[in-house]
């Protein structure tokens, strides 16, 4: 090993192209480094000329054979079987979940000392993200449930023409978008939005350390970065809400116009007859608690990130994924309670 440098220098040396005869007779010490520099440069002058070894004891050769048996021989890496990937999924599943039920637990036993120190309450950050939570998404949020009632009332009233039963396209348009479609559509489209930019904006936190930073000042992150998100995205949503479904109903109208001839006097006439306000409550009900779902993930996943910018966009992926399913998985929770109590 300590000659090893020297050794290969000079036998870097050695012109090729010429019979070479390599005597080891003299060799007296030979390491495993040395017989793998003696392997290299052995198949290097093979390649080039006539290469005789002279004076091999066996203790080198039993080490010779040794080393070339094992030479560039890596050992494949072992290939997972179908359960193994299941069982490795469903612990990385298992460990998430975990992991969250513990911010979950954090966040409540913030809000709850909260409650003790309103004086820690930051309403400059909690109107300045309902500003953009919610005042910034009106635009996306309005075209969206637009279209979504011009898509319910046009398929509707295809099937509604069929038995002469056009009026019947204002129940249709009406009940579905108040309390199914506009929160859903719309806690979708925040989850992309903000629930992803919660998450964006956390983890670039956490990769720049102003996070630790603030732990090291004694300063609670749920305070300043968690809760202030998660109280104005509740604040906005139901807002957004009830806004998506007032533009919803109006898609609806233009599309029965347009397919079914109906007036506004008309239309309008029976939505009073159908909509009673109880169908706008048991839709508003729904958009705080798909707003806490989406600002907690959203938050939840920002403080996952790591230590390298590809995490971003993972867990902002994550946060996306996981605040549509929540949405969904809720929304239908939601549907199953209203029908039990016949509401």
């Amino acid at each position: 090993m300590d000659n090893l440098r020297k050794l290969e220098h000079l036998l870097r040396a050695i012109p090729s192209g010429k019979k070479i005869i390599w005597d080891l007779s003299a060799v007296v010490d030979f390491d495993s480094a040395g017989v793998l520099l003696f392997i290299k440069y052995l198949e290097q002058f093979k390649a080039e000329g006539l290469v005789e070894v002279l004076g091999y004891s066996s203790e080198q050769m039993d080490m010779y054979r040794l080393l070339k048996k094992g030479e560039n021989k890596t050992p494949a890496p072992k290939k997972e079987g179908f359960l193994e990937k299941i069982g490795k999924h469903t612990i990385d599943i298992w460990i998430d979940i975990k992991e969250f039920m513990a911010f979950i637990g954090h966040l409540f036993s913030a809000i709850f000392k909260l409650l003790f120190h309103p004086k820690n309450m930051r309403f400059k950050e909690i109107t300045y993200h309902a500003y953009e939570s919610g005042f910034s998404a009106l635009v996306i949020v309005g075209l969206t449930a637009f279209l979504v009632g011009m898509v319910v009332a046009y398929q509707g009233a295809v099937q509604l023409a069929k038995f002469g039963a056009d009026i019947f396209i204002v129940d249709t348009v009406a009940i579905s978008v108040v309390r199914e479609l506009g929160p859903m559509i719309t806690a979708i489209v925040i989850a992309g939005r903000s629930g992803s930019a919660y998450t964006a904006e956390i983890g670039a936190m956490k990769i720049t350390e102003e996070i630790s930073a603030m732990r090291t000042m004694g300063f609670d992150p749920y305070y300043f970065l968690v809760i202030p998100r998660l109280i104005a995205l509740m604040i906005s949503l139901p807002l957004l809400v009830f806004f998506a479904d007032i533009v919803g109903i109006a898609g609806g109208l233009f599309a029965a116009k347009m397919q079914l001839g109906l007036s506004l006097t008309q239309f309008v006439d029976r939505l009073y007859e159908v909509l009673e306000v109880k169908h706008y409550i048991l839709g508003l009900i729904k958009a705080p608690v798909f707003a806490f779902v989406i600002a907690a993930i959203g938050c939840y996943r920002g403080l996952k990130v790591s230590d390298n910018t590809e995490s971003i966009g993972l867990q902002t992926t994550a946060s996306v994924v996981n605040s549509i399913f929540m949405v969904i998985a809720f929304d239908a929770l939601f549907s199953v309670i209203y029908t039990e109590f016949g509401v």
